[in-house]
């Protein structure tokens, strides 16, 4: 996974020398980038994507379309609410599959829906998508 940061990572040294002709801060450095990316081969980690909560507020008429595109988007919807003629869904949504969405709605609902969206958390990208992105990076 060259070239992604390693996050909730804990290291610990277990055993080391010192020698006054071959030590220097740059051969330690150079040891802890090894053991790390030995390590991070050894422990398999996983590739994780931010996921937001979103609320999209729409008229009734332009509902399943906003739900078809949800879904197309990967996310879950956690809840449908009707009030009147506006519909508000719920829905956890990886953020990589939001980009353009603005104008997205705009187009499925004239105009007349409104999103929000807010960080909720990290989650595993599914493995077909993680190893595209890994074998494209």
């Amino acid at each position: 996974m060259a070239g992604y940061p390693l996050v909730d990572l804990k290291v610990t040294l277990v055993d080391g020398s010192y020698h006054n002709v071959d030590s220097s801060e740059m051969a330690f450095r150079s040891a802890a980038m090894l053991a790390i990316r030995e390590g991070a081969r050894k422990g398999a980690p996983v590739l994780q994507e931010p996921f937001f909560e979103m609320e999209v507020v729409t008229p009734g008429e332009f509902l399943s379309d906003v739900l078809g595109d949800l879904g197309g988007r990967r996310a879950r919807i956690r809840s449908i609410e009707g009030q009147d003629d506006l519909q508000t869904v719920r829905a956890m949504i990886p953020l990589g599959e939001t980009f353009a969405y603005t104008t997205a709605l705009r187009s499925l609902s004239k105009g007349r829906a409104s999103y929000t969206m807010e960080f909720r958390h990290y989650e595993p990208v599914p493995d077909h998508l993680a190893r595209s992105i890994v074998n494209t990076a």
